[in-house]
């Protein structure tokens, strides 16, 4: 691809970074970019800059968040014996999205694969464990995508726990196998919540 600026073609090459953008969206996203009001890209530059430089992570739950506390381990009337178990943000908006919920959330903040060179060193795992131990949580749901990853997760996760007198359980089925929590439509996914299966049950199989 042949640029006319190399000031273009710079912003082309750091756009197409992005998961799922190609050189040729890029260009036309940047090319958009150029054609609005500089007002409209110089928010943008700041909005992404503040999220940069100002987002946290949630002490607790490990959620992003604009707090130390994210809204909703700071919500009194969330029910903290029962803590979910998600890969990431996304996750979280999905379930929330469904209505079903009201306890808690605890943000791995990614899955167990070895390919990838992911172990659970590098996820929030042992702080999970750690509030297990404290025996402030009663159940634990995991509700990880579908895939051999989420699977050996929850499996590792599972062990880890075992030991302590806690209930787990894990979202039922209605998720299609090798399918992204994010990408389920709202009914199933909350369906899944309510309708959650013990986790010994789900690895007899």
């Amino acid at each position: 691809m042949d640029f006319s600026s190399k000031l273009l073609e710079n912003a082309v090459n750091e756009v197409s970074r992005l998961p799922g953008i190609g050189k040729r969206t890029a260009l036309r996203l940047v090319l958009h970019l150029l054609k609005q009001p500089t007002e409209n890209t110089k928010y943008l530059t700041e909005a992404l800059s503040l999220l940069r430089n100002e987002v946290k992570s949630c002490k607790k739950c490990h959620n992003i968040s604009d707090t130390e506390l994210c809204d909703i381990c700071a919500n009194p009337n969330r029910n903290a014996e029962v803590v979910c178990v998600v890969e990431d943000i996304r996750d979280v908006m999905a379930i929330e999205n469904t209505g079903q919920f009201r306890g808690l959330y605890h943000v791995l903040r990614g899955k167990i694969s070895p390919i990838e060179g992911v172990g659970p060193q590098n996820l929030q795992i042992e702080s999970l464990v750690e509030k297990v131990k404290e025996g402030e949580v009663k159940e634990l749901i995991f509700a990880l995508s579908s895939t051999m990853e989420g699977d050996t997760t929850n499996f590792y996760i599972y062990k880890q726990i075992e030991q302590y007198k806690i209930t787990t359980s894990t979202i039922a089925r209605g998720i299609s196998v090798g399918d992204e929590l994010e990408y389920a439509d709202e009914v199933t996914l909350g369906r899944s919540i309510v309708n959650r299966i013990p986790f010994e049950q789900s690895i007899k199989g």
